[in-house]
C-alpha cells in the first residue's frame, strides 16, 4: 500500500470512529444511559477483489456469520452463528432450504493435483451440522453431513447420503445415495 493508500486508510478509520463516538454522545444527551450497544466491526457479507457474495433475500444469515467472496445462498437457506463461507480462489452454492449450522466451515480448492476445478456445492434442503467443514467438496439434494465433521477435497455425497459425526472423509471419496459414511 502506498502513501495515498495508507492516507485514504488513515481517513476512512478515524471517519468511523468519529461516527461511533458520535452515537455514543447523541445517547448520553437523550438520557439513555441504558442503551449501550458496542457497534461491532463485524462484517457478516464481504467482497474479495471483484466477487461479491450473493444471498437470497428469504435467507437467514447470522450477525456473527461471514460469507466472503464468490458464494452464492438460496431461497430460505439459514447460516449459523460463528460460520464461515470463504470462496476465494473459486465459488461456493448452497442451494435453497439448506441449514448451515454454528461454527461451520465451507472453503474451496482452486483444484486438485490432476488439475481438476473444485468448488463447493452444496445442494437444496442439506443439513450441515456444528463446526463441519466442507472442503473443496460436493453435497448434493437432502443429504447430511453431521457435526464436527471433515470433508476433504473432491469429496462427493451424493442425494439422501449422510455422514456421521465426527467421520474424516479421505479425498475424492464417493457417499453413495441412502448410506452412512
Amino acid at each position: 500500500m502506498g502513501t495515498l493508500g495508507r492516507a485514504v486508510y488513515t481517513v476512512g478509520f478515524w471517519i468511523r470512529e468519529t461516527g461511533q463516538a458520535l452515537d455514543r454522545l447523541g445517547c448520553r444527551l437523550q438520557g439513555n444511559y441504558y442503551f449501550q450497544e458496542q457497534l461491532s466491526r463485524h462484517r457478516t457479507l464481504m467482497n474479495i477483489f471483484d466477487k461479491a457474495p450473493a444471498v437470497d433475500k428469504d435467507a437467514f444469515v447470522a450477525p456473527s456469520a461471514s460469507i466472503i467472496g464468490d458464494v452464492q445462498v438460496g431461497r430460505g437457506s439459514s447460516i449459523w452463528y460463528g460460520c464461515v463461507l470463504r470462496g476465494d480462489v473459486n465459488s461456493i452454492s448452497v442451494g435453497s432450504g439448506t441449514n448451515i449450522q454454528d461454527n461451520s466451515l465451507v472453503h474451496v480448492a482452486k483444484s486438485n493435483l490432476s488439475g481438476k476445478v473444485l468448488p463447493t456445492t452444496i445442494g437444496d434442503n442439506v443439513t450441515v451440522g456444528h463446526s463441519a467443514v466442507l472442503h473443496g467438496c460436493t453435497v448434493e439434494d437432502e443429504a447430511f453431513v453431521g457435526m464436527g465433521a471433515t470433508l476433504l477435497d473432491g469429496v462427493v455425497v451424493e442425494r439422501h447420503g449422510m455422514v456421521a459425526a465426527g467421520s474424516l472423509v479421505r479425498q475424492n471419496t464417493r457417499i453413495p445415495s441412502g448410506e452412512v459414511y
